[in-house]
């Protein structure tokens, strides 16, 4: 049995919950342990009789996933498992514990999710447990896209930006990061689908890629104004609820085209709830690491986290 520390036994009964403590107590309750855990543990090393044992599973993906919720970095985080009590509570840690895992014990774990592309498993996990729950049930998809900028500074080792990353102008400003498109359920308003691009591809590049097969409606804004793919969604029997978009030489949108579109814009804008929670709740408003498919696995993991976020009153209910 392991022995509580006097720091574990006055969090236990302290006075006042934290935003942060109750947050956590949170997700606690809502994130399905046992299917996340499912999927890593084919992978994860297994302890032997002689050396060093590898850290618990569970322990190891309740940090990475406290490291996704509050943006913290590898070294940071290891100093907050020690400072933060909540922490080292949901993570299962006692300060005498000489487990605590360092830097870069966390970093290979994030390591081995990315190498073994994991994090895919683990949305898709998210996404079976919201099914079981009575989500992502409706026949429509929201489509939208969000940019996340990266740095753009070339005082590094290799003096050049990442390869990967594109500029692209909005709004009279130029960015320079990536694009994470997703297809979000009409209803609950939970992604289903996920994409990452180097921020100049257009929007309506990844539309094929993101309502589900048998969805009977499509919602976006005028990014993915397409005549082509608007026939080719009445054609297979699918509303095309896109934006109308201005059209060069032919004047501005009529009354009927503007009535429309604030309809249409309605249901759409919950999208955007997503793209909420990953850059004011979890903090994701810059890139930290290199290359496209390190994001990739990261910006799954946080979607999956914001489905979890966005319907933890319903689930905790459930």
């Amino acid at each position: 049995m392991k022995q509580q520390t006097f720091a574990s036994l006055d969090y236990a009964h302290k006075k006042k919950q934290t935003r942060r403590a109750r947050f956590l107590s949170e997700m606690e309750r809502c994130i399905p342990w046992q299917g996340l855990l499912s999927v890593i543990e084919p992978h994860y090393p297994r302890g032997g009789r002689r050396g060093g044992q590898p850290i618990g599973l569970e322990m190891m993906l309740r940090i990475d996933l406290m490291q996704q919720w509050f943006g913290l970095s590898d070294p940071l985080l290891e100093d907050s498992l020690y400072e933060v009590a909540s922490m080292r509570h949901f993570a299962g840690l006692e300060l005498n514990d000489n487990r605590i895992p360092d830097e870069s014990t966390i970093l290979q774990f994030r390591h081995l999710l990315e190498r073994q592309h994991l994090t895919q498993g683990l949305f898709e996990a998210v996404q079976g447990h919201l099914r079981e729950q009575g989500y992502h049930l409706s026949k429509g998809t929201r489509v939208d896209a969000t940019l996340i900028e990266a740095s753009g500074s070339t005082k590094n080792q290799a003096r050049e930006r990442d390869r990967e990353m594109r500029s692209t102008r909005k709004g009279g400003r130029y960015y320079f990061g990536m694009k994470a498109p997703i297809g979000a359920d009409v209803n609950s308003g939970a992604a289903h689908e996920v994409a990452v691009t180097a921020a100049n591809e257009a929007d309506i590049g990844q539309l094929p890629n993101l309502p589900r097969a048998d969805d009977a409606a499509v919602f976006g804004d005028a990014g993915y104004a397409s005549d082509s793919y608007k026939r080719g969604a009445r054609a297979l029997g699918i509303g095309w609820y896109v934006n109308d978009k201005r059209k060069p030489g032919r004047g501005n949108l009529s009354a009927s085209q503007k009535q429309r579109n604030r309809r249409h814009s309605r249901v759409r804008a919950r999208v955007a709830h997503v793209f909420r929670i990953i850059k004011c709740q979890f903090g994701y408003r810059k890139v930290r690491y290199k290359g496209l498919a390190k994001h990739r696995a990261q910006v799954l993991s946080l979607v999956a986290l914001a489905n979890i976020y966005l319907l933890r009153r319903s689930l905790m209910a459930a």
